[in-house]
């Protein structure tokens, strides 16, 4: 275990502690709306399930004695004054919401976390000079309206309320206009204030502090991200009658495609992943040699240079690859996320939170988007990971233990109370 370390930012105020097991029942409870019979949870973004969850984070706000703010976005922020007016506030939180077949800790244990740490507060009767708030962002996973991070992108800046609103599902219903319904379209404005720092706490999504049997995972990064539509044209002809040298077989050069981004990302550890997550022939006939194929691909790396260079591979290897089989190449790329370095002092916080905890730890880029990258454009932000079993995620047997959830609530606290500045 790491050496407690009292931070010279703040009294020393190791000896407190969150409620682990109120937490844990407060998990539980919020996974039975929109649970599902394999133990996961259904709960997409702003469905009659999404509000029953709202709801009931509500509630259990105005029993904390919290003043809850909804935003034109349907952005919940539960507020615990400070001892000081005008300050701007630490935020915690994440997300609600969760994948048609998700789990019950996805962002949910980041919002709760949040909560539990200010009811803590109230237990233990510690102020602080800055107020303190948990947020819910909506629409963290984008399932149902893509793209995800929507409500966390307009109070950022990256998106407008316009366009946010204007989104569609499948059936052709509008964001704007499902926020409106489930009665979460607020009157605050979306963004556009000051916050002192951001702390969101999340389950790691992967596998790596359960296999090294690390308590918590300091989040350094955010990976960029670079995503790609290619389409190779080549010629459809006879599967039978074509001779092999006279064939512009596009799934071929597909097939190389493929294991072209597969190199790119092996050519960059450790931190690099790549993935081919589509592929469309045509004309789809098994007697017919392909002669159009659409794909996507996509990059990721805490580093912008490196993707760059991941760019340049890209570019060329299908360049080759197009020249060797007589294809033509529309490669166009559809996103283009930068990298997100956190917050240097937040980051020292979450450090400072867990040695002075006892809890293992070691740095780490998230390598999934979450709400704090697109925070971190307007405010000092840090992430906190917890463990999850298998590293499994986005999945109904997602897993998390008791005391990872208390272990990481136990760091947000204190990275809270060192950036709020307890008084006394």
């Amino acid at each position: 275990m790491a050496r407690t370390v009292a931070s010279p930012f703040m009294p020393d105020l190791s000896n407190l502690r969150i409620d682990g097991a109120r937490l844990w029942d407060s998990l539980m409870e919020m996974g039975r709306i929109g649970g599902t019979a394999k133990g996961g949870c259904n709960r997409l973004t702003l469905t009659d399930v999404d509000r029953q969850g709202r709801d009931l984070f509500a509630r259990w706000c105005a029993s904390a004695g919290l003043a809850l703010t909804v935003d034109a976005m349907g952005n919940m922020f539960a507020r615990r004054e400070g001892t000081e007016r005008g300050l701007p506030p630490v935020m915690m939180g994440s997300h609600l919401d969760t994948q048609p077949t998700g789990g019950k800790y996805d962002g949910v244990l980041g919002v709760l976390a949040g909560l539990e740490v200010l009811r803590s507060l109230n237990d233990l009767n510690v102020r602080t000079r800055h107020p303190i708030e948990v947020a819910n962002w909506t629409n963290e996973e984008g399932s149902r309206f893509a793209p995800a991070m929507v409500a966390s992108g307009v109070f950022a800046g990256a998106y407008t309320l316009d366009e946010a609103y204007a989104i569609e599902d499948r059936d052709g219903v509008r964001l704007g206009d499902e926020l409106a319904r489930i009665g979460y379209k607020g009157d605050a404005p979306c963004g556009g204030r000051d916050i002192r720092a951001m702390f969101e706490l999340h389950i790691e999504q992967g596998p790596i502090l359960e296999d090294e049997g690390i308590d918590i995972g300091v989040v350094t990064h955010g990976q960029g991200q670079r995503w790609y539509e290619v389409t190779l044209k080549g010629f459809e002809s006879h599967a039978g009658s074509t001779p092999m040298p006279r064939r512009r077989d596009a799934l071929v050069g597909a097939a190389r495609v493929v294991e072209l981004v597969n190199r790119i990302g092996l050519d960059h550890p450790p931190l690099a992943v790549a993935t081919t997550g589509m592929l469309t022939p045509y004309p789809g006939s098994r007697n017919v040699i392909p002669g159009e194929v659409f794909l996507t691909c996509e990059f990721r790396h805490p580093d912008e240079a490196v993707l760059v260079a991941m760019d340049a591979a890209l570019h060329a290897g299908i360049a080759a690859i197009c020249e060797a089989a007589k294809l033509e190449a529309d490669v166009k790329q559809v996103f283009n996320y930068p990298p997100v370095p956190f917050d240097e002092a937040c980051v020292g916080a979450v450090r400072r939170a867990a040695e002075r905890g006892g809890f293992s730890h070691r740095d780490m880029v998230s390598g999934a988007g979450h709400d704090a990258c697109y925070i971190a454009r307007v405010a000092p932000t840090a992430m906190i990971f917890t463990p999850c079993v298998g590293g499994v995620s986005h999945n109904e047997s997602e897993e998390i233990s008791p005391q990872w959830a208390s272990a990481g609530t136990q760091v947000l606290l204190h990275a809270v109370l060192e950036t709020a500045e307890v008084v006394g």
